[in-house]
């Protein structure tokens, strides 16, 4: 229940804070672990710490070396009084002289008695006289209406290399890194110019989001494409690689963690599935038998959730999705339907931009994610770890329930609308009131039910995303549910029920459907078996549920040719 996910919520972050508490010093001394010399200094010792000399010889706060008369060998004796009135730096600390109980800097004349130190061992200061007083000085008249240039390189410009055209301001160049310091980057430390490199300019970029969430910088945000972009300087933490579940996530190993052995063979171990169907009028807009708007608005009516992060449809561009958090079943209802293409959902968990829809607070908000499976596998990687996800930090902890999609590929937005369907087979796209991918074939359909489109999916080959080649986890292994077409005839959703948190919501809802056993478990677990097989022709790395979650960059550039530490070659 959604109440008992909260009280969990909280409960660890209590404990977070109390940790946190432990670990702080309410006295401000020096931690134990600290440096020794370090502690001794935060205690206050009385009796003066000694210090070793290269002759072997200590000297104490007293100012003379143990066991040796006069001053110290290169300070001049100063004559210092028996009383200890005077400063006794003769004439190293440059005061100018001395008198009654303290220092009189200059003579009282305000003239120099010829004995004053000067800095440096006797370098006059340039701007005094002989008698120390200040000369005239010349100053030049700021220009007026413009900057000033500083700086070699104009503030307008990015650091570069010399010969290279010039090149307009946007994201800072990594190549200032190497201005700044002759320190070799090490192998092991990545930067999201190897995601970039490896995953993004390859082409093989899934659009879940995952490294916008996993940034603990904010230095990630997404471009006018689509596709994830550097904002601000990057720090090298490595954790947009390690998340992404096309570099250094290996999504098989994450299968196992979230739900064991059985989830790499056929379509996992269910706790039970279904093919249901809403039999409610508004149904007619959802895609199948609308499962997914019927389970979110049974969670937000029950007081389960507070919001359910799902995709709309931009307002300028028609059947591009863009990310939305319904907190009402009218707006779930509203956006019923698929749109066969990513939103770069899990780059969206900011919640700070939902704040004015929601009734708590964000770090006190439950909310319901519905993503591909990618993006699942992504989000329970990112629960697993108690780092802190920066703006992200709330969505991502927020996340308690997760409903995947059944997938075997999606498309780039401007190559499957914009080419394949305006431009090659002259579709207005104002004209398309449903879009759906089943039994292998891509089906479009007007705002009357008239079929407008019907070929075999291959023919959109070219407009799917390539990183989709190398996904095998066609049925969401993560998810607390999965719901799709496949297996139940029409009008029906099939329900994969995963986690005892998917069978609370699957039981919350069904009493408003109609359903019954799933109709044809073997077409679930024959597509799951073709899209591994798919998946093991396009990965180049080995498929392994048992070795370690996190792929090295350098493991990945091994078997995948891409360059390392790209950012030393201006990238």
């Amino acid at each position: 229940m959604a109440t008992d996910g909260r009280n969990r919520r909280r409960g660890r972050r209590e404990r977070d804070r109390a940790a946190d508490d432990a670990r702080a010093d309410p006295d401000g001394v020096a931690p134990a672990d600290a440096a020794p010399e370090l502690a001794e200094h935060d205690r206050g010792t009385d009796d003066g710490a000694a210090f070793e000399l290269d002759d072997d010889r200590l000297v104490t706060d007293g100012g003379t070396p143990s066991g040796r008369d006069g001053p110290m060998p290169g300070v001049p004796d100063t004559g210092r009084s028996d009383d200890g009135d005077d400063c006794g730096c003769g004439s190293s600390c440059g005061c100018g002289g001395h008198s009654g109980g303290g220092h009189a800097h200059g003579a009282a004349d305000g003239q120099s008695d010829g004995s004053a130190a000067v800095p440096d061992g006797g370098a006059t200061p340039a701007n005094v006289d002989e008698h120390g007083k200040l000369r005239d000085v010349e100053f030049t008249e700021p220009a007026e209406g413009e900057s000033q240039d500083v700086y070699e390189t104009p503030a307008d410009k990015r650091v570069q290399r010399p010969g290279e055209e010039e090149l307009a301001l946007d994201t800072p160049s990594y190549e200032i890194r190497s201005r700044m310091n002759d320190i070799e980057t090490p192998d092991d430390k990545t930067w999201f110019m190897e995601l970039d490199e490896a995953v993004i300019d390859d082409g093989r970029c899934i659009q879940c989001g995952t490294c916008v969430a996993s940034c603990p910088s904010d230095s990630i945000g997404i471009g006018d494409d689509g596709l994830p972009e550097l904002v601000k300087m990057c720090t090298g933490c490595s954790m947009c690689w390690d998340f992404c579940p096309r570099g250094g996530l290996r999504y098989e190993r994450q299968w196992k963690i979230t739900g064991g052995d059985d989830n790499v063979k056929g379509a996992g171990d269910p706790i039970t599935e279904f093919s249901a169907k809403v039999e409610d009028d508004w149904r007619e807009n959802a895609q199948d038998g609308g499962l997914v708007t019927a389970v979110l608005c049974t969670l937000l009516e029950e007081g389960e959730i507070d919001g359910a992060l799902i995709a709309t449809e931009s307002d300028d561009e028609p059947w591009k999705a863009e990310s939305f958090l319904a907190t009402t079943p009218e707006e779930c209802i509203d956006n019923a339907g698929s749109f066969y293409n990513q939103t770069m959902a899990l780059g969206n968990l900011n919640l700070s931009q939902w704040e004015h829809k929601l009734d708590v607070p964000v770090e006190e908000a439950s909310l319901a994610l519905v993503g591909t499976p990618c993006e699942i596998e992504g989000i329970r990687a990112l629960q697993d770890f108690e780092w802190d996800y920066a703006s992200q930090e709330d969505g991502v902890r927020a996340i308690d329930y997760a409903i995947a999609l059944m997938c075997t590929k999606n498309f780039n937005y401007q190559k499957l609308m914009g080419e394949k369907l305006e431009e090659e087979r002259d579709i207005d796209l104002e004209n398309v009131g449903k879009m759906d991918v089943l039994d292998g074939r891509m089906m479009a359909y007007d705002h009357e039910g008239e079929l407008i489109v019907d070929e075999d999916v291959e023919e959109f080959h070219d407009a799917a995303l390539k990183g989709c080649d190398e996904c095998a986890d066609f049925t969401g292994y993560c998810a607390d549910l999965t719901v799709g077409s496949v297996g139940s005839s029409d009008e029906y959703s099939s329900v994969i029920v995963r986690t005892e948190q998917g069978l609370d919501a699957w039981n919350l809802t069904k009493e408003d459907l109609d359903y019954h056993d799933l109709e044809d478990r073997s077409a679930i677990g024959g597509l799951q078996s073709w899209d591994k097989k798919k998946a093991f022709d396009s990965l180049k790395r080995p498929f392994d549920p048992d070795a370690p979650r996190f792929i090295d960059y350098t493991d990945h550039a091994d078997k995948y040719g891409t360059e390392l530490n790209p950012h030393e070659a201006e990238h």
